[in-house]
């Protein structure tokens, strides 16, 4: 059985469960918080936050959307955090960065949040026994003026032997002129691009192609990067696996004990620093992401 559900514009599409085997299936609904909500089997998969998000307390300049927060695993744990008292600027899931340079002048969309981004007027969303699909677009702006067109694109698949994966797809288009994205520019890092905040843990162990880390670790290219860790009582992991194909791939990666994996894009070498985004010419970023149970 396969039920497909058509598009809708804003603010967003709204599926129903239905009667019999489609019961299991897939369901978006209105997270109640400026975002939509998946669901499997009635159980939280992932928020997808297209609407401004800014926790109590928090200062005005750490406003955001576009991001995942929460996400969780098959058995229900949330592995990620948002607002952390120590970074308040990191968010979830999600792909930013501390350099943006446009018409000769530099913006951040990591810390300061120079750059705003904006919902676009559609967020479609599609549901199967097989899968699930979200698209979604929006902008970043500086001073009032649109810079970059965003396009999101995540599919789901569902859970299977304690685990579940999913797909994001990163669509970068420069508006009106040219755009430079960087990583930190301080010295032996270059954090910036697709990564994931950890919640509070009792335990935290650090992979990356199949070793364990015995200690933090910036500027080496991996395949891909893991962090496990203990969340009440219940022990999970969260994969990132960069697509091979990516531009500049395999990438650097920024790999922090405290709770941080970020795979670091456009990295830095003794030639490259900055991946310039031209109108006509859009970047692509696919990635995949793993939560399990052990």
């Amino acid at each position: 059985m396969v039920s497909v559900n058509k598009v809708l514009a804003l603010p967003f599409l709204l599926l129903l469960p239905a009667t019999g085997q489609q019961q299991q299936d897939f369901v978006w609904k209105d997270s109640g918080s400026g975002g939509v909500q998946l669901l499997e089997r009635g159980n939280p998969v992932l928020t997808y936050n297209d609407g401004q998000q800014l926790k109590a307390g928090a200062s005005e300049d750490r406003r955001r959307c576009c991001y995942i927060f929460p996400l969780y695993t098959p058995a229900g744990v949330s592995v990620l955090d948002d607002f952390p008292q120590n970074h308040p600027h990191h968010r979830g899931l999600f792909w930013a960065w501390p350099v943006v340079e446009t018409t000769g002048k530099t913006y951040d969309l990591w810390m300061n949040m120079t750059v705003k981004q904006q919902s676009g007027k559609k967020l479609l969303t599609q549901a199967s026994a097989a899968s699930t699909s979200l698209d979604t677009n929006s902008v970043w702006q500086v001073e009032g003026r649109d810079i970059v067109q965003q396009s999101l694109r995540l599919t789901v698949f569902p859970s299977a032997n304690s685990a579940r994966e999913f797909l994001v797809e990163l669509t970068l288009e420069a508006l009106g002129g040219r755009g430079i994205i960087r990583g930190k520019s301080e010295e032996g890092k270059s954090y910036g691009g697709f990564s994931a905040r950890f919640a509070p843990r009792t335990t935290t162990i650090l992979r990356a192609d199949g070793q364990t880390l015995t200690k933090d670790e910036d500027l080496t290219p991996r395949a891909w990067a893991e962090l496990e860790g203990v969340y009440s009582g219940k022990r999970a992991t969260l994969r990132i696996t960069p697509d091979p194909g990516n531009p500049r791939a395999p990438y650097q990666w920024c790999l922090r004990g405290y709770g941080f994996v970020g795979a670091s894009f456009p990295g830095r070498t003794d030639t490259q620093d900055g991946y310039t985004i031209e109108p006509g010419k859009p970047l692509t970023l696919k990635f995949r992401v793993r939560v399990s149970d052990q």
